[in-house]
């Protein structure tokens, strides 16, 4: 049964229930109490013939719920003529139910919201015309027009001079960004300006808001461990309940006793808070760009003692920066940047692409290459308006124009070092370097606050590249040169030291975040490998989310425990109460529905969840970009 009919037979339900205890009532005020009891019995059948129909169910499947505990309290209150309560508990139960049902759907909106967005159509340019076509038809390489307020349908890159864009349904950022030509664009973000070209870079199924769609229709269907755990408890629970119901018969020789002390104790708050409060929990981290697939890992995040960290692509940014331009001659620095990003455009090596970002963010028009000629692994060689250019590495461009290579001396551990030569003489240097992420540092001291004990490195990367990188961000361990395998046993080992997390992107990672208790992937540019074996994917490229979804998770995780202690709390008190009289099965009923609508809108206070860690990671400056 979907989430519609199941929400349409607890409306039936209640519906029913209600018109069945007020029909009673008007009965009893109205002059003809003798006909009220009938009106109460009929509205309290219906209720309990679908709870007993629930129950098996739930016996079927091998699980014993606190349901039954309701259907005991209906059924002693019908057997003594108790029918009055019968009808109180119908109302509470179907009630509960009901107010459980919209508050977990209140708790989904955003991920409702996400769903709904997804574009059916797109716009194509081809043959000089504009034609609406299926999604499932699209191709790398098409062209795209994104109108006005149309969701762009596919990741694609930005062909025209710029695009106004709005990631806040994927990423939490509440301001639009202005992109230039050339940027890459995740499918799922909203044109907030003028229409703009596109050319599609993958099919839509494996597109960033198709993949997140996935997920999300994932999360949904989860099961948190805790309400596993409350079903464990339930049979205890039901002891206590029955144990004091017939001490109560048994030793006043008073059955309405019993039916006081089963009606209190029903529905038990377990039932209700855990599921309201991990599913709010859920959509609260969606907002901030935090997407986890399910309660599961939700209330595990909360637990986490160990961080684990990939370092490229992950604690840096994966795209190699140009640090500087030195000059070997008398070229200025940005022409040695246009020559070489002219040639560059005609290679897919990351290196050439980062050269060609740069050269655009600097507003540079480069030229058109000819006669290009590209060597694997070495550089590439071609014409720019008739001069020929070599762009490379520095002993392959050093051995073209016979120049005497040599180790640039600003070189440190980890950077990268890319010759330009025009014209047959060596022009100068660009050095790039894989930075650390912006707000790196901020991210590790908020999560210390959170209390995560140990932050670790695992890198494929060279010792000496992994040490410099990280140098300052006070890490408890560094462990470099790993494969897969080492990376998967480091998170094994840690396992002594409590429940881990690890963060990755690429593919090597993924079998180490399948392994750890909680694997979170950047999902932005990660690979499709690691997002499909995490448990947390980042929907924002940006790690320093990680520090906010651990606190939203802590949180919503203490609110359900609050919830059900305070709720199991009060229902034991009343049913002692009612075991000495001092609670009739009407007044027990009504008292069993105002603790389960306090514990329901206590749960619901993780929709308002604040993470400190998101303002701590902020910058005056972040999300102003127009």
């Amino acid at each position: 049964m979907d989430h519609t009919q199941t929400d349409r037979l607890q409306t039936l339900l209640l519906a029913i229930a209600l018109a069945g205890l007020v029909g009673g009532l008007a009965l009893s005020f109205g002059g003809k109490p003798d006909l009220a009891p009938t009106v109460w019995f009929a509205g309290v059948v219906p209720v309990l013939a679908a709870l007993v129909i629930e129950i098996l169910r739930s016996l079927s499947r091998g699980e014993v719920g606190l349901d039954i505990v309701a259907a005991l309290s209906m059924t002693a209150a019908l057997a003594f003529d108790e029918t009055l309560a019968a009808a109180v508990v119908a109302v509470m139960y179907s009630g509960g139910t009901f107010l459980e049902g919209f508050a977990e759907g209140r708790a989904r909106r955003e991920m409702r919201d996400l769903l709904s967005r997804v574009p059916r159509t797109a716009t194509r340019n081809r043959n000089r015309g504009l034609e609406e076509v299926p999604l499932e038809d699209l191709a790398p390489g098409d062209r795209l027009l994104i109108r006005q307020g149309d969701v762009v349908p596919v990741d694609g890159r930005i062909l025209s001079e710029s695009a106004f864009l709005d990631t806040a349904a994927l990423t939490g950022e509440s301001l639009p960004a202005r992109l230039t030509r050339g940027a890459d664009v995740m499918s799922g973000s909203t044109n907030a300006g003028d229409a703009f070209d596109l050319e599609a870079l993958r099919e839509a199924k494996d597109s960033t808001y198709a993949g997140i769609v996935r997920l999300v229709e994932a999360a949904q269907a989860s099961k948190a461990p805790m309400a596993r755990l409350a079903d464990r408890w339930s049979l205890g629970f039901l002891a206590v309940t029955v144990a004091i119901a017939f001490a109560a018969w048994w030793f006043t020789g008073d059955p309405i006793r019993a039916v006081a002390v089963l009606v209190v104790a029903t529905p038990c708050p377990l039932i209700l808070a855990v599921p309201v409060a991990l599913v709010a929990g859920l959509s609260r981290a969606a907002h901030f760009g935090v997407l986890v697939k399910g309660a599961k890992p939700l209330e595990a995040m909360a637990r986490i003692q160990t961080l684990i960290l990939d370092k490229t692509g992950t604690l840096t940014d994966g795209r190699p920066q140009i640090v500087s331009i030195d000059s070997a001659g008398d070229m200025a620095p940005d022409d040695i940047l246009r020559f070489a990003a002219s040639l560059d455009q005609a290679s897919k090596h990351p290196v050439a692409q980062a050269i060609v970002v740069a050269a655009v963010a600097r507003g540079f028009t480069l030229h058109i290459p000819s006669e290009v000629a590209e060597i694997p692994g070495e550089g590439v060689i071609g014409l720019i308006d008739g001069r020929q250019v070599i762009v490379g590495g520095d002993r392959f461009v050093a051995g073209q124009v016979g120049f005497v290579s040599g180790m640039h001396p600003a070189l440190a551990a980890g950077s990268l070092m890319v010759a330009v030569a025009v014209d047959g003489r060596m022009a100068g240097h660009l050095v790039m370097s894989d930075p650390l992420r912006e707000g790196a540092a901020e991210m590790m001291a908020a999560l210390r606050r959170q209390g995560i004990r140990r932050i670790l490195l695992a890198t494929g990367d060279r010792a000496e590249v992994a040490q410099r990188v990280t140098e300052g961000l006070g890490l408890d361990g560094i462990h470099a040169s790993l494969t897969p395998d080492e990376k998967v046993a480091l998170v094994l080992a840690e396992h002594k030291n409590g429940p881990v997390m690890m963060v990755g992107d690429g593919v090597n990672d993924a079998p180490a975040l399948a392994a750890a208790d909680v694997g979170v992937a950047m999902g932005a540019r990660g690979a499709a490998a690691s997002a499909e074996a995490a448990d947390v994917v980042l929907l924002v490229d940006r790690v320093d989310r990680i520090a906010p979804g651990i606190e939203i998770a802590r949180g919503a995780r203490a609110i359900a425990l609050q919830s059900v202690v305070a709720g199991i709390g009060l229902s034991v008190l009343g049913m002692i109460a009612a075991a000495f009289g001092y609670l009739t099965p009407v007044q027990g009923a009504l008292l069993q529905e105002v603790i389960d609508v306090a514990v329901i809108l206590n749960a619901l206070r993780a929709l308002r969840i604040s993470p400190a860690s998101i303002s701590a990671l902020q910058t005056p400056s972040e999300g102003m970009t127009v």
